[in-house]
C-alpha cells in the first residue's frame, strides 16, 4: 500500500498526540519494506523524524501553515492535490482537529477523545464550537476510524452517532525497550542535580492545561496532605504550559508549602524514562483522559500509581492503582498519605502496575491500524 500519514497535529513534539504519532510511526518502521510511508511533515518538525528517514518519505509542509486556522485550510484544499499527484491508497490524519471532508483515496482518522463534550471551558468558544459541530461531521466522512479506549468508541456512539461498522479499537502502547525498571540511585541523583527533587517525591506528568488535567485541586490536596502528615515530600509537576497555565503557577504561588512544588517544564523523551525511575508515587488526577499514557509508562518502569478514573483511565489503570476522586481534594489528599507512608502500599501497586502495562504494545498496535487501513483500502471510497 502506499500510505499518507499527516503529522502536523504534533504542537512540536509536547502532547500526547505527538507520543502517539512517534510510537506508532516506530513501530511501522518493521513494515516499511513492504508498505510505502508517505509522511507530511511541517518544516520545523523535519528534526523530530529523523527516525524515519531512509525508509519512509518525508514531505515538507511550508512553516506558513503552522497556525491553526492556516492548518485546516491546507489538510481541505492543499492535502487532497498532494494526495492525488501521489497516488495514495488511504490517507491517516491521527487527530479529530484535522480531519478531512474529502479526499481522492479513502480516510482513515484516529480519534483521542471527545474532550469537549465532557469538560466546560477546555478551549475557547471557536474550538469548542469546533469540536462539537464541525468534527461530528467530518468523522462521518471517514472510511475508518480508530478510537485509542472503548470509552472513546462509546462517546463516537453517542456523541456522532457512529457504529462499530466503521470504528475499531486499538489500545495505544508504550515502548517497553524504553520504560522499564532502571537505576534507582543513579536516576534519584540526576533528579535532585536537575531540579533539586532531593527528598522523596510525587510526580505528576501532563501538559500545564487547567481545568482539565486538575492540577489546582492537586495543589490544594497537596497542602492538605502537607498540613495533616508534616511530611516532607515535594510534588514535582513536569510538562509545558497550555491552556490555563497561570492558574495552575498562582495555585503554587499561594501555597504555604510552595516551596516544595517543583515545575519542571517540558519533559524530554530522552529524560522522561529517567525521572520515572527517581519518582517514588506517579499521580494522574486528571478530569476526563481519551487514554493516559503517562500513568502506564510510570507502572512499567516500576512506579506505584495514584490515579483519577475519568474517561478512560478505569479501563487503562483497571485495578492496578490507587484510585481517586478527581473533584474531591480530601480524597487526593487522602491518597496522598496512603502511598507515602507506607512501604509496603507503594510495593502492593508497584508490582500490579507492572503487571498491567505488559497490556500495552505498540508492535500489535501497528498491525492492528494496518490491517485497518487494508480494510479502507477494500471499501474503495475515491
Amino acid at each position: 500500500m502506499k500510505i499518507g500519514f499527516s503529522t502536523s497535529v504534533i504542537q512540536r513534539g509536547k502532547t500526547g498526540v505527538a507520543q502517539y504519532v512517534f510510537a506508532l510511526l516506530r513501530a511501522m518502521l518493521a513494515h516499511a519494506d513492504k508498505h510505502e510511508f508517505n509522511l507530511f511533515v511541517l518544516e520545523e518538525d523535519l528534526p523530530l523524524f529523523e527516525f524515519a528517514k531512509g525508509k519512509m518519505k518525508l514531505i515538507p509542509v511550508a512553516e506558513k501553515f503552522r497556525p491553526a486556522v492556516k492548518n485546516v485550510f491546507w489538510h481541505q484544499a492543499e492535502l487532497p492535490k498532494l494526495v492525488k499527484n501521489l497516488g495514495l491508497d488511504v490517507l491517516h490524519v491521527p487527530s479529530y482537529r484535522r480531519m478531512l471532508w474529502r479526499a481522492p483515496c479513502p480516510l482513515v482518522a484516529t480519534i483521542h477523545d471527545l474532550a469537549p463534550f465532557h469538560i466546560t471551558g477546555k478551549y475557547d468558544w471557536k474550538r469548542m464550537i469546533y469540536g462539537r459541530v464541525i468534527v461530528k461531521r467530518l468523522a462521518r466522512r471517514q472510511d475508518e476510524i480508530i478510537a485509542v479506549s472503548e470509552n472513546t468508541a462509546r462517546d463516537l456512539e453517542t456523541f456522532f452517532g457512529l457504529g462499530r461498522d466503521r470504528v475499531s479499537v486499538v489500545w495505544n502502547g508504550i515502548d517497553h525497550r524504553r520504560f522499564q525498571p532502571g537505576d534507582v540511585a543513579a536516576a534519584k541523583k540526576s533528579a535532585a542535580e536537575k531540579w533539586k527533587l532531593d527528598r522523596p517525591f510525587f510526580l505528576f506528568v501532563s501538559r500545564l492545561e487547567h481545568p482539565g488535567k486538575n492540577h489546582v485541586r492537586l495543589i490544594a490536596a497537596f497542602n492538605q496532605f502537607k498540613t495533616t502528615t508534616k511530611s516532607d515530600w515535594l510534588l514535582a509537576l513536569g510538562g509545558s504550559d497550555w491552556h490555563g497555565a497561570e492558574a495552575i503557577y498562582a495555585a503554587a504561588k499561594c501555597s504555604p508549602f510552595t516551596a516544595d512544588i517543583r515545575f519542571l517544564g517540558f519533559v524530554s523523551d530522552s529524560t522522561l524514562p529517567e525521572l520515572y525511575h527517581a519518582t517514588d508515587v506517579f499521580i494522574y488526577p486528571s478530569l476526563f483522559e481519551g487514554f493516559g499514557f503517562p500513568p502506564i509508562e510510570a507502572m512499567a518502569c516500576g512506579v506505584p500509581v495514584i490515579s483519577s478514573t475519568r474517561g478512560s483511565l478505569r479501563e487503562v489503570v483497571a485495578d492496578a492503582a490507587l484510585t481517586v476522586e478527581p473533584e474531591n481534594i480530601a480524597d487526593i489528599a487522602g491518597a496522598l498519605a496512603k502511598m507515602s507512608g507506607s512501604a509496603e502500599e507503594r510495593n502492593r501497586w508497584r508490582a500490579a502496575g507492572f503487571v498491567n502495562a505488559k497490556r500495552f504494545d505498540w508492535n500489535e498496535n501497528a498491525a492492528q491500524t494496518l490491517a485497518i487501513y487494508e480494510r479502507a483500502r477494500r471499501r474503495g471510497r475515491c
